[in-house]
């Protein structure tokens, strides 16, 4: 079974790999490929899934590994993901696309600091 920092690391690089995918979708869709759009939609959908089962690892983590900030950076992405998510259902993209860009880019830099910082190997046992 993988220790909760493997768990952790495992799931938020599953969500960077899924999130690097949505502006090739989209740069394939803006170059006239409308299969993009779906291939963005859908990427759309992995990305936020990903996102709400980080969220869970992390409390998870915070619980057992008393570290409560890989779930304070994961709420804060998955809050910003989502409203990208109904932005870009909406059509807004002077909002879906800004939005887009701080995400993708909040998300390498939690997946390096989870990778990067020292996680405890032993888990707090629940009392």
């Amino acid at each position: 079974m993988l220790t909760m920092a493997a768990q952790l690391r495992a799931v938020v690089s599953a969500h960077v790999v899924a999130i690097v995918g949505q502006p090739v979708f989209a740069g394939v869709y803006l170059t006239g490929d409308f299969d993009g759009l779906r291939w963005h939609a859908i990427g759309a959908d992995v990305v936020t899934s990903i996102g709400y089962l980080q969220v869970i690892v992390a409390i998870v983590a915070w619980i057992r590994l008393r570290q409560a900030w890989p779930f304070l950076a994961t709420a804060a992405v998955v809050a910003a993901e989502t409203v990208q998510y109904f932005a870009g259902l909406d059509g807004a993209l002077w909002l879906h696309i800004p939005l887009g860009v701080m995400t993708v880019v909040a998300l390498v830099v939690l997946f390096i600091a989870v990778w990067s910082r020292p996680l405890p190997r032993r888990e707090v046992p629940n009392a």
